[in-house]
């Protein structure tokens, strides 16, 4: 029986069909995202298979998210396994933000292990459910500080502007949400 997919994604073909879509160069991509034109040039060719940082940024740069990349380079199936290391034992790229699910379905769940990018405030159009594996974060919601601790879980409601930041080493904090566009808002300077 074993795994739906033993081999890594390729997300390549995915990320040329939506910045074709919106009519944008790979220079542009570029610019938005702050990755160089050849790096870009070897995603689209699968000659460069790109960090979960880096999906990130060319999403952001594309106005989409690294789920629905994903999910645009991998079809649905109706069961899947996503193992918490890839065949062979080797440690993904980025071994900080992790999805626990592959496809496009209607649910999506990510893993992120010590901090990620404090200077990114997120605003989800649907509600999330954030729970913390292990460590602890504070997360700044509506105003306010809330922290929390292994076993707690958050509830946002969609369009609630956050942020979060991990407050102990190697903390995991799992994000469950029904799969939705993601939009990213940098920090302004001064705030």
């Amino acid at each position: 029986m074993g795994d739906h997919k033993e081999q890594p994604l390729r997300v390549g073909a995915a990320v040329r069909r939506r910045r074709r879509a919106l009519e944008l160069t790979l220079a542009v991509v570029a610019e938005r995202s702050g990755l160089s034109v050849p790096f870009l040039s070897q995603i689209e060719n699968e000659r460069a298979r790109p960090s979960q940082s880096s999906l990130e940024k060319v999403a952001d740069a594309l106005r989409t998210t690294a789920v629905e990349l994903l999910a645009a380079a991998d079809p649905a199936c109706s069961v899947d396994v996503v193992r918490a290391e890839p065949a062979g034992g080797e440690p993904e790229p980025d071994p900080r933000t992790r999805s626990l699910v592959r496809g496009h379905h209607q649910m999506h769940a990510s893993e992120f292990t010590g901090d990620h990018d404090a200077g990114r405030e997120l605003q989800f159009r649907n509600d999330r459910l954030m729970y913390v594996a292990d460590g602890a974060v504070e997360i700044e919601a509506e105003g306010r500080a809330y922290r929390l601790g292994r076993g707690d879980t958050l509830y946002l409601t969609g369009g609630v502007r956050h942020r979060w930041r991990a407050t102990v080493p190697e903390t995991r904090l799992l994000v469950v949400a029904v799969a939705e566009h993601i939009e990213a808002v940098r920090d302004k300077p001064g705030r």
